[in-house]
């Protein structure tokens, strides 16, 4: 049998998305895009990204504003 793992003993690839039943939503894109520059411009706290995310968007979908049990629970929801 051939192994097709790594020298690090990981798969050669990733899929990140391997156990949704949907591709991912305009709104998931665009708020994985805008955590993932939070935390290139080295924002890494929660208080922080909810500011940044309440500053730049994207807005949440029910319009209210960001929070940080807004966020925890949207984050929640989306996980399931």
């Amino acid at each position: 049998m051939t192994s097709t793992s790594t020298r690090s003993g990981q798969p050669p690839y990733l899929e990140p998305n391997q156990t949704r039943s949907a591709p991912p939503t305009e709104f998931e894109n665009r708020l994985g895009d805008a955590i993932e520059a939070a935390y290139a411009a080295g924002i890494d706290d929660l208080d922080g990204l909810v500011a940044r995310l309440e500053a730049e968007g994207p807005a949440r979908p029910d319009g209210n504003p960001w929070t940080a049990d807004s966020f925890a629970e949207l984050m929640a929801e989306l996980g399931r």
